[in-house]
C-alpha cells in the first residue's frame, strides 16, 4: 500500500506500507529520503483538527478508522526539534535519543515523489 504524507508542503508517497507498519518506520523512511536528521512526528489532520500519532501507532489502521472520511485526512511530517548532533554538548545527556537514530528492522519501505 502507498501512504501519502505531506512534507514541507509537498505530498510524498511511502510505498510498502501495511497495517503493521508503525509511524516510527514511516518517519524514518521519510527523514532518510529527504536527507534530514532531527526529531519528527506524524500529524493526522482532518479539517481544523490535528492529532499527533505515537511512534508505535499504525498509520494505516488510524486512517481506516476514519471510514468514508479517510480520503479527507492528511498525514503531515513535522520536524519537532534538532537531532542529537545539532544540540549543545551539555544538553545531549538529558535527552532521549532521536527517533531517526533508531535502526529500522523492516527495510521494505521505500520513498517516491
Amino acid at each position: 500500500m502507498e501512504l501519502k504524507v505531506w512534507v514541507d508542503g509537498v505530498q510524498r508517497i511511502v510505498c510498502g506500507v501495511t497495517e503493521f507498519t508503525t509511524c516510527q518506520e514511516v518517519v524514518i523512511a521519510l527523514a532518510q529520503a529527504i536527507g534530514r536528521t532531527g526529531r519528527y512526528t506524524l500529524i493526522e489532520k482532518w479539517r481544523e483538527t490535528e492529532r499527533h500519532l505515537a511512534p508505535h501507532e499504525n498509520p494505516v489502521v488510524s486512517l481506516n478508522k476514519w471510514g468514508q472520511y479517510a480520503s479527507d485526512v492528511q498525514l503531515i511530517l513535522q520536524r519537532t526539534g534538532p537531532s542529537v548532533s545539532e544540540r549543545p554538548t551539555s544538553d545531549r545527556q538529558a535527552r532521549v535519543p532521536d527517533i531517526i537514530t533508531y535502526w529500522c528492522h523492516r527495510q521494505f519501505l521505500s520513498f517516491t515523489d
